[in-house]
């Protein structure tokens, strides 16, 4: 089952942020793809299931940013 989460990120400002968030991203067990827009700091990520949400800020932070907000949880 595929899944896409999308996040806020702050500090990101040019193309170089993106790759280090998406190189980060990427990098967790499951993601496939992550779509990052620096000027917004929207992130869309999908993955092959549930994403571990302690994960992705983790990633997020090693990258140099934070995650500024989540989406609302949604019941399946």
């Amino acid at each position: 089952m595929m899944v896409e989460l999308e996040v806020w990120v702050n500090g990101m400002t040019c193309s170089h942020c993106a790759r280090a968030v998406t190189t980060e991203l990427t990098a967790l067990a499951d993601v496939t793809d992550a779509r990052v827009d620096a000027a917004s700091g929207r992130v869309l990520i999908t993955a092959v299931g549930p994403m571990d949400r302690a994960a992705v800020e983790h990633a997020v932070e090693d990258a140099g940013y934070t995650v500024r907000s989540w989406p609302a949880l949604q019941d399946d």
